[in-house]
């Protein structure tokens, strides 16, 4: 059985590195092409290109970056044609998987697909699940409330759960050891992993830092550090660097869960780090700005106030959001020093993650394996 599969970031990278282990553990004769990182490939993919080249984020953005992203297409159904697959599963970045996903289709009609993560239609662009029907067969969603927006428009799907919900968590003795070496009071800040979000978000990360040291004497900060960006965060904290410490982001990510678990607070970007923060137990404080027409897209086409999965999924309010024109110091700053200040806001926050953890599957099958299940089942259907 030969499976090609792509993805575009990071996050797509853990989704399909734990859909490989998984078809691999019910078809050990299974071959994998496509295009992924270090996870994937870790799994036995040899990636078609960079899986960096494919990373780039928000609807302005992308324009500089259009004409390779087009050969790229180009490319990658060049290789599934050659390829010939049982089965294509694009993950998640849409932007550029369905692009790929409805040439091949259109190259070679019998081919099977599958989109790993559905669009969120219930956020904005509900349109988008019916154009998407006519060259994807079968989705694999993470949110519980998802299938029945998919069926809808067309598509088979299942809900297999979300990779938060198994990721490992930081043992006491690791949470001990990170407290000894970074102090006993921490806060976690998550300022994004690309140059854009950088740009936007650490005047005003930076700031609300800075006045939180000053502040609270006792507490340190600590900055988890995506590789290409380690250079650059400590060169902007150089300043406070006996307060702020520039965490390498460890290729098995024990540092990073253990930075979470030891945390009172985390100041963090909207995105799926919020989902990590939450099965950790961290309480946090989402906040996010994107270039001015981004911005204006966005509010005139979003369907839901929130931003951060924890709220979406919970249909609460229990962590506080800043967004886009609210994303400044004066409006961030006081809800950090409210979860610094009032233990019961973060028993509040911690409650309710561990609500959300099990409506995504917490206790359940691997969602790795779950997904592989749901796609070898769509090909027999």
């Amino acid at each position: 059985m030969r499976v090609f599969v792509i993805a575009g970031e990071a996050s797509g990278d853990i989704l399909g590195a734990g859909l490989m282990r998984g078809l691999r553990s019910l078809r050990p004769d299974i071959e994998f092409a496509g295009i992924g990182g270090v996870q994937m490939q870790a799994e036995g993919l040899r990636s078609l290109f960079d899986m960096q080249d494919l990373s780039v984020m928000g609807l302005t953005e992308i324009v500089p970056h259009i004409p390779k992203l087009l050969a790229r297409i180009t490319q990658t159904v060049s290789a599934i044609t050659v390829t010939a697959p049982d089965v294509l599963v694009t993950v998640d970045s849409p932007g550029f998987c369905l692009r790929v996903a409805r040439k091949a289709k259109a190259a070679r009609p019998g081919l099977r697909t599958v989109h790993y993560v559905a669009p969120s239609v219930w956020a904005w662009r509900p349109e988008r699940a019916a154009r998407m029907a006519r060259y994807v067969d079968h989705v694999l969603a993470l949110l519980p409330f998802e299938p029945d927006y998919m069926i809808r428009a067309g598509m088979t799907c299942d809900f297999v759960g979300h990779p938060a919900v198994t990721a490992p968590q930081a043992t006491p003795d690791q949470v001990a050891a990170f407290r000894a070496r970074h102090g006993q009071r921490i806060m976690t800040l998550l300022p994004g992993s690309r140059n854009g979000e950088l740009d936007r978000l650490l005047p005003v990360f930076g700031d609300v830092v800075r006045r939180v040291l000053r502040d609270r004497s006792g507490l340190n900060v600590v900055v988890p550090a995506a590789p290409r960006m380690e250079s650059r965060l400590r060169a902007y904290f150089a300043a406070e660097r006996d307060r702020v410490a520039i965490l390498p982001d460890a290729a098995d990510g024990q540092a990073k869960r253990a930075c979470f678990a030891a945390s009172e607070v985390a100041l963090a970007a909207s995105g799926t780090v919020s989902l990590e923060l939450a099965a950790a137990g961290t309480p946090m404080v989402i906040a996010y700005r994107a270039s001015w027409l981004t911005t204006m897209m966005v509010r005139r086409m979003a369907l839901i106030e929130d931003a951060s999965l924890v709220n979406i999924v919970s249909g609460s309010k229990v962590v506080p959001e800043f967004l886009f024109g609210d994303c400044t110091l004066d409006k961030v700053l006081p809800a950090v020093m409210a979860l610094l200040d009032t233990p019961d806001l973060a028993a509040d926050q911690r409650a309710e993650f561990g609500r959300v953890m099990q409506m995504l599957g917490r206790g359940g099958e691997d969602p790795g394996l779950r997904a592989a299940r749901s796609v070898l089942g769509a090909l027999t259907r």
